[in-house]
């Protein structure tokens, strides 16, 4: 309705003398379409703005756009021309198809997105898929609004956890990725009871940063193995990446040092009574009682903050955005402060929360978690079960979509900064607010379809003038302004939600309309709006990376 509401916008500050207009939406359909409060205008015109809504009113007359003007207290409320709508919108989506929603807001915008960086120790829980999930719908849905999106990967392959991992590897003969949990599991639990194994950990890594080939190799092994299994589970969901970037190489570049020099020259440190190298970042309201960054250990070797510090450095001439947990976000407002320090820009974070068990987080470490993988298997089996139950046999391709849909939608569906309690019996539910629910929404308009031969080219979208109609076509018509929203915003939630009121609408217009049995003009026209809302709901599942299902 984007183009209803620049007309409204646009006849507003002729009328009203006014250039700051800001539309609301009205909590009931009968209350109109869009509303304008009047009160920002009570200074200007020195009126109650009960008064100023009939003045305007008066002045602003019906056209092909606006089909009636009521007034309401110190609201102006409009009601879009209906057919106009319908033509408009339904024309619009049947035009440009898998393009409908999209834009160029961010034509000759550059974005580097960096999400998912699970540390390379084990296979990923469904916590850290999160992070995952959200990365790759981010980089959708700006590539879908017209940006040149590059979505990088930040592999941590220096840090103590793959050092405690390098150490658990050396008392095994062969080591595949399906041992990596369990050996870095049995280590830490060694690692914390042991001082001696610690101690052992921190100098394979002061051999590694000293340039032992042996120790290097072993990382790189280590690390190898990890990464792929990782990718290969990831890719397994359609979650790529563009680009590898290894902490190390920042390491053997010198960067850190680099880095540490120029911190060093701005003043601002000091090393501790550990001979720790200690950033001092006073007065960048952290909210710390001592506001400092450590970036070094006492033997010289680099801390994760300095590296992540090389690597920011590094990405600042871009627009740079990355996905991180929310209990990252004081340590990355240490790492911003750092950044201003050196006067370079500070880093755009998108924070989320976590995937919790009953038990509450989930931790590699201690080995309270739920595998991704495991999860990924559950859900392609209970959608197997499903399929039996309902039709008899199993299309294990359609299992497929169907179960990696509801895995990213549970998760993708909460705002980022809510937890999403991890829930096997919600989050692969066929009813409700769930992705099989918008995925079947679409197969039955596909069997519609099917049913009457072939898709009409033409209808009177006239005829569409039912409450159920109506209020379908503008859920349809909002989408492109929804996108825009989503890809300002970077929320993919809202998109989800979108996604499932659309689907829930159809449902309602199904249910209140038989499609086939009415005169060929009506089912013309009911039959293109169904198709309509079909790839409307394929185009908002495509930027969450669901697909969708022509039988189901």
């Amino acid at each position: 309705m984007s183009q209803f509401k620049e007309h409204i916008i646009k006849v507003l500050k002729k009328e009203a003398k006014a250039e700051n207009i800001e539309l609301e939406i009205p909590p009931k359909p009968e209350l109109g379409d869009y509303a304008f409060p009047c009160f920002s205008l009570a200074k200007i015109y020195k009126k109650n703005p009960a008064d100023i809504a009939l003045d305007i009113s008066k002045k602003i007359k019906k056209d092909k756009y606006i089909s009636e003007i009521k007034v309401m207290g110190p609201y102006l409320n409009f009601f879009v021309n209906k057919k106009a709508l319908a033509e408009d919108a339904l024309a619009k989506v049947l035009k440009e198809k898998d393009k409908y929603g999209s834009s160029n807001i961010g034509k000759n915008k550059k974005t580097i997105l960096e999400h998912t960086s699970i540390n390379p120790n084990a296979s990923p829980h469904v916590g850290r898929a999160r992070n995952a999930l959200i990365g790759d719908a981010i980089a959708r849905i700006l590539r879908f609004t017209g940006h040149k999106v590059e979505v990088h990967y930040l592999v941590n392959d220096i840090g103590k956890q793959i050092s405690t991992l390098v150490l658990g590897a050396r008392s095994k003969k062969s080591l595949n990725f399906d041992d990596l949990l369990k050996t870095y599991i049995d280590i830490s639990s060694k690692v914390e009871k042991k001082p001696e194994l610690e101690k052992k950990v921190l100098g394979l890594l002061n051999s590694l940063e000293k340039g032992d080939k042996k120790v290097i190799n072993e990382f790189k092994k280590i690390v190898g193995i990890a990464v792929k299994g990782q990718i290969k589970i990831l890719n397994e969901l359609g979650i790529k990446y563009d680009v590898f970037d290894y902490e190390s190489s920042y390491l053997w570049s010198k960067k850190t040092d680099q880095a540490l020099k120029m911190l060093e020259k701005t003043g601002k440190f000091f090393f501790d009574k550990d001979n720790r190298f200690v950033l001092d970042e006073a007065g960048f309201g952290l909210g710390m009682k001592v506001p400092v960054l450590v970036l070094t250990r006492g033997d010289g070797t680099s801390l994760y903050p300095l590296r992540d510090i090389a690597y920011a450095l590094d990405k600042a001439q871009e627009n740079y955005i990355f996905v991180l947990g929310e209990d990252q976000k004081l340590y990355n407002e240490q790492i911003n402060a750092a950044l201003l320090i050196l006067e370079k820009k500070p880093r755009k974070a998108i924070y989320y929360s976590f995937v919790l068990l009953k038990e509450g987080k989930m931790s590699t470490r201690k080995g309270n978690l739920v595998l991704l993988e495991e999860f990924m298997a559950e859900a392609v089996k209970k959608a197997e079960q499903e399929l039996k139950d309902r039709y008899d046999k199993i299309d294990k391709k359609t299992a497929k979509v169907i179960g990696y849909g509801a895995l990213k939608y549970s998760i993708l569906r909460v705002s980022p900064e809510k937890n999403v309690i991890f829930n096997w019996q919600q989050a692969l539910s066929f009813e409700g607010e769930t992705s099989p629910y918008i995925q079947y929404a679409c197969a039955r308009i596909s069997s519609i379809i099917r049913k009457y031969g072939k898709l009409p080219k033409t209808a009177d979208f006239a005829l569409l003038n039912s409450k159920e109609e109506t209020e379908l076509i503008k859920k349809i018509s909002s989408f492109p302004d929804l996108i825009k929203k989503a890809a300002k915003e970077s929320r993919i939630n809202i998109i989800a939600n979108y996604s499932y009121e659309l689907a829930k609408l159809f449902n309602e217009f199904y249910h209140a309309h038989n499609i086939l049995k009415e005169k060929e003009d009506i089912k013309k026209a009911r039959l293109l709006l169904s198709e309509s809302a079909k790839q409307t709901l394929k185009n908002s599942l495509a930027l969450l990376g669901i697909e969708v299902l022509e039988k189901m």
